[in-house]
């Protein structure tokens, strides 16, 4: 492996307006994003044959093999890689409404309602102190969870298989909605991309 890519952003910048403007999903994609990755795959210059092989999945979810001198630096910069390529595919101009299929099914089992859902993901988002991400994951058992993380950290180091997650780092939502996180936790759901979220799940539930 010579370097993780680049994945392209699967809607114009102002497409998920007026929920997140443009300029929030410019800055966010070709600064924030691109400079995780820029310095992953410096570390992945370092050792290449560690990375051999590993998408960054493999890397997070296995944090103890990671070389002890990049360790630290790969959760921070593999996780805001990893972490953002998921926040930008779950979203969607199209998106919004509920789940569907199978997913509704054990959402409903789960937390009894997809409204019950939104408010513990939003809570999750909203009760982290300082930045992290507010997760809906898989567990090892199968079973749906909200969790949520510290900084770039991935529920992937947990053992959980991470199927949506609301940033809340302040450079996701500020330009637009300052100091709201919970105007902006609200409102992220009228773009979430379910069609990405299900599939993300059935392939959850295959491994």
């Amino acid at each position: 492996m010579t370097e993780y890519p680049f994945l392209p952003l699967p809607y114009t910048y102002n497409a998920l307006e007026p929920i997140l403007d443009a300029k929030t999903v410019e800055i966010h994609y070709t600064k924030h994003h691109k400079a995780y990755l820029d310095k992953l795959n410096a570390l992945v210059k370092r050792y290449p044959s560690f990375f051999e092989g590993k998408t960054i999945e493999d890397v997070l979810s296995h944090p103890d093999e990671i070389p002890a001198d990049i360790r630290q630096e790969v959760i921070n910069q593999g996780g805001g890689y990893a972490n953002h390529n998921l926040y930008f595919y779950s979203l969607s101009p199209n998106g919004g409404g509920e789940p569907f299929g199978k997913l509704a099914k054990e959402i409903k089992l789960a937390f009894g309602s997809f409204d019950q859902l939104k408010r513990l993901l939003a809570q999750a988002a909203t009760s982290q102190f300082g930045s992290g991400y507010g997760w809906l994951v898989l567990d090892q058992n199968k079973k749906l969870r909200v969790v949520k993380t510290l900084n770039q950290n991935s529920p992937l180091s947990a053992g959980f298989t991470p199927l949506l997650n609301l940033d809340v780092w302040e450079h996701a939502y500020y330009l637009k909605y300052q100091n709201r996180r919970a105007d902006y936790t609200e409102a992220i759901f009228e773009i979430i991309n379910w069609d990405e979220v299900e599939r993300r799940f059935e392939e959850g539930l295959r491994k």
